[in-house]
């Protein structure tokens, strides 16, 4: 029988889910903003920053004022360090089914777990950076005669800091709901692409809409670390002071995204001495910055009273 090699089986495993990570999760777009960055394993990421000069006048003898391009790698450093191992007993599951059995497992663990933590983490983030500059409206409750003149204001308060570029508003079932009820079908479609997928979704003033679970639009979450007493099943939960997020409206280019999952492991039932299984073991870093001149193009709605 010829034998799995683990350490190639590993790769596609990483390779595949880190596309999952982007593809699935409702905030995969953001990851676009981070470029190409450069990762060699463990909490840090280089991304890639550019800068130049405005424009100078023209002159008809000297010609063009010379110009600066500043590019440079900045190290950040990815602050969630989030993972997990998972046994399949080798009675269960030999070299011959072990990628097909492996792979199931490891997908249902990175859309059901990794991929709404990860949202809920990024929007949480953004949401409390609205938050913090001011651009936020409390106590609101969605309903159909004023919702669209509540998410236009948002788009308002954006604009109103002199950005005209690309927004993307992520709005609670609720907030779709009233939607829906209000447009009738009368809303307008925008192609919206995310890890290399284009899709149409509905869209106010061409600013795309992205339907998001209300379990990922908290404004601030609590993580569990898998092993303290009561918070053995890991993930996340509603932070203990949080409000419910209405939808957030965020200039696109503001919010810099990374998940990476680091060397992913792969022990045989030889290899693995704690129990005569195959054994996975599953670390990913994750990370959300904006930029200090971007954190102004952030709103937030909120459906709790501010006290």
């Amino acid at each position: 029988m010829p034998q799995i090699n683990t350490i190639e089986t590993a790769i596609i495993f990483q390779n595949t889910l880190d596309a999952l990570a982007i593809q699935e999760g409702v905030t995969g777009w953001m990851d676009a903003n981070a470029g190409q960055v450069i990762y060699n394993g463990g909490a840090e990421v280089k991304v890639p920053m550019l800068s130049t000069q405005g424009m100078g006048e023209y002159d008809r003898s000297a010609g063009y004022v010379e110009g600066s391009i500043d590019f440079h790698y900045q190290t950040l450093t990815m602050t969630q360090d989030r993972g997990r191992k998972f046994t399949l007993d080798a009675m269960d599951v030999d070299e011959t089914n072990f990628v097909l059995n492996g792979s199931k497992v490891m997908g249902t663990f990175q859309t059901e777990q990794v991929t709404p933590e990860i949202d809920a983490y990024r929007l949480a983030k953004l949401a409390a950076m609205a938050i913090l500059k001011g651009n936020v409206k409390y106590g609101y409750t969605p309903a159909a005669a004023t919702i669209l003149e509540e998410i236009k204001n948002g788009i308002l308060a954006i604009r109103k800091k002199g950005y005209r570029g690309e927004l993307v508003v992520h709005l609670n079932d609720d907030c779709a709901f009233a939607l829906e009820m209000f447009g009738a079908g009368k809303l307008t479609s925008v192609t919206f692409s995310q890890g290399g997928i284009d899709t149409q979704v509905p869209a106010i003033d061409r600013v795309p809409l992205i339907a998001t679970p209300q379990d990922r639009l908290y404004t601030a979450i609590q993580l569990y670390d898998g092993k303290t007493a009561g918070q053995e099943a890991g993930g996340y939960v509603k932070g203990a002071t949080a409000k419910d997020v209405n939808f957030i409206v965020v200039a696109k280019i503001a919010p810099i995204a990374v998940t990476k999952q680091d060397i992913m492991r792969i022990f045989t039932p030889e290899q693995y001495q704690d129990a005569n299984a195959w054994s996975l073991d599953y670390r990913r870093f994750h990370e959300l910055w904006t930029m200090e001149n971007k954190q102004k193009l952030i709103y937030v709605n909120i459906k709790d009273a501010a006290v």
